[in-house]
């Protein structure tokens, strides 16, 4: 299985999202959370079956909430550079690369 790391930043996308989904409705954030782990676990069981976003870059959509996890992958792991909302600042992870 292939390792799971993240980008440092990615803590700050990941808990401004889920801060703001418990304030719109009590449990919105953790089903936040756990559509974000089931779409980590297939990144990570199957790397290459998203399509590429950018050059060196993939993106899995997430199904009920308006964020794509941005990745790159090697042999040995997969990279998460954001988990960002898919209207705001586009682009703004690519300093990441």
């Amino acid at each position: 299985m292939l390792e799971l790391i993240f980008h440092p930043d990615t803590a700050d996308e990941i808990k401004h999202a889920y801060d703001w989904y418990q304030r719109q409705m009590e449990g919105l954030g953790e089903d936040f959370i756990e559509e974000l782990e089931s779409a980590c676990q297939a990144i990570v069981q199957l790397p290459e079956t998203w399509p590429k976003y950018t050059r060196h870059c993939r993106r899995f959509l997430l199904r009920k909430f308006p964020f794509s996890v941005v990745y790159t992958a090697n042999d040995d792991s997969v990279f998460v550079l954001a988990v960002m909302h898919n209207s705001r600042r586009p682009g703004y992870w690519k300093k990441r690369l």
